[in-house]
């Protein structure tokens, strides 16, 4: 019951993104490009919650158009960050599919603390370089523009090794991005990381409830600094 009432709650969000995306484009609120690059990024999170590798293409679609609204925004590390997402995205797909132990599929997997420290000493130095880069080009919010970005890349690269703990990347910049892009005016794409937040907690959960059944048949995956 829990699961078709968690599923049933995604799919409604999916449809209400949908229908948003359509109203806004026609009344001029945002672009069409936009409205698309609204519903494919739903529909690549939801997929993801669900575990479907068919995240990865529809992913490869929304980052190709998300560059180009992010770009006339002048989010210079967001544009970006689009064509980094675009080759990170190909190689989950292939880490999804043949990742696993014995060249198998990927099972859920913790986040070490080993890791953990790697990806948290990147997002500092990586937004330290970002923010002086987009400031000597001009790109506007620089600050927030590179910690997004960088806390962005974290979660792609623990979301890529099927790590538990990629929600909480996601959900954190998610926190940031809404009112960044408040203020940019890009209402649409606020909208949307609103309801990537809420769809990124249920992710978050479902993978957790997975995680703990799949410890409880003893095939959790090992750690990553026992992997290493």
């Amino acid at each position: 019951m829990r699961k078709f009432i968690d599923t049933s709650i995604m799919a409604g969000l999916l449809v209400v993104t949908a229908v948003i995306a359509a109203v806004m484009a026609f009344h001029g609120k945002a672009t069409w490009l936009e409205a698309v690059s609204f519903v494919t990024g739903a529909a690549c999170v939801w997929l993801t919650v669900k575990e479907s590798v068919w995240n990865f293409p529809v992913s490869l679609a929304n980052v190709a158009t998300f560059s180009v609204v992010y770009f006339n925004a002048r989010l210079y590390a967001d544009a970006g960050l689009q064509v980094v997402y675009f080759v990170l995205t190909l190689i989950g797909w292939y880490l999804w599919l043949w990742g696993g132990k014995h060249h198998t599929a990927l099972r859920i997997s913790r986040t070490g603390a080993l890791e953990w420290a790697w990806v948290l000493g990147a997002l500092l130095v990586l937004t330290g370089g970002l923010w002086q880069l987009l400031h000597y080009v001009g790109g506007s919010s620089s600050f927030w523009d590179a910690l997004t970005t960088s806390i962005s890349l974290g979660a792609q690269w623990l979301l890529n090794r099927k790590r538990l703990e990629n929600w909480i990347l996601w959900i954190v910049a998610d926190v940031i991005y809404i009112p960044l892009y408040l203020y940019k005016e890009l209402y649409l794409t606020s909208i949307l990381y609103a309801v990537f937040l809420a769809m990124a907690t249920m992710g978050l959960m479902q993978w957790l409830v997975t995680w703990r059944k799949q410890r409880a048949f003893a095939i959790e995956p090992m750690p990553a600094e026992a992997a290493a």
